[in-house]
């Protein structure tokens, strides 16, 4: 399952372990009980589970998304890398890294640009108008192109990919990784990445990784949705 996102960025999910039956189970254990069904009792079981924040039921599915995003997304995604998966000590992520690879950089260059808002509490305000919207569009290609340029000299110069690579745009530069989340960990991220108060760029990505959670996970999803994000 892979969802575009942005002008040249995707999510893929990879793997996934679980469905809403786990999370029942999980919860029946306590009384040594498992079905191999799920029945309206066990819809309202996982009501009753997310309402009341019993949140170990959902570290038991585990989900591994391929992310390819600019690096300002990556950062702000990578707060929810520690003690995502259910082993505390653990951390699911995995990145692609330019000290080794030396394929075509991949920039993000938007179309449209955001005012800065008078709330500074908030990281955005209206879009620009059109006109220099597409001013400042072109100024940066014009700066991701000369900086390419200048990046491949260096490569066929012999220079080490991990220097040649301070020449990029580093925020808007296209990075690749792999996430590793428990079903209860995805949810926390999509309660923030959601909210209308976050970076547009990241909803987009988080609006594609609460698809594909929903598709997996439709009953859990359904009720973590439901009490509000």
């Amino acid at each position: 399952m892979k969802i575009d996102v942005l002008d040249k960025g995707y999510i893929r999910l990879i793997n996934n372990m679980g469905t809403d039956l786990d999370v029942v189970n999980a919860a029946r254990v306590s009384y040594d009980k498992e079905v191999s069904d799920l029945s309206d009792n066990d819809d309202r079981l996982i009501k009753f589970l997310v309402d009341h924040r019993h949140d170990s039921t959902l570290r038991h599915c585990v989900l591994t998304f391929e992310v390819y995003a600019p690096l300002m997304v990556a950062r702000q995604w990578y707060k929810h890398a520690v003690a995502s998966t259910h082993l505390d000590t653990q951390m699911g992520w995995n990145e692609s890294s330019r000290r080794y690879v030396t394929e075509t950089p991949e920039f993000y260059v938007p179309k449209v640009w955001r005012s800065s808002p008078e709330n500074k509490k908030q990281g955005s305000g209206d879009d620009l108008p059109e006109e220099p919207s597409k001013l400042i569009t072109d100024t940066m290609q014009s700066i991701v192109n000369e900086s390419l340029e200048i990046y491949e000299s260096l490569l066929k110069y012999g220079v080490a990919p991990e220097q040649a690579r301070i020449f990029l745009p580093a925020y808007a530069l296209y990075v690749r990784w792999r996430w590793t989340v428990s079903l209860n960990g995805a949810l926390h991220f999509l309660d923030l990445r959601t909210h209308d108060t976050a970076q547009s760029e990241i909803v987009a990505y988080a609006t594609a990784v609460d698809s594909i959670v929903s598709s997996l996970y439709p009953v859990t999803h359904k009720h973590w949705s439901s009490r509000g994000r």
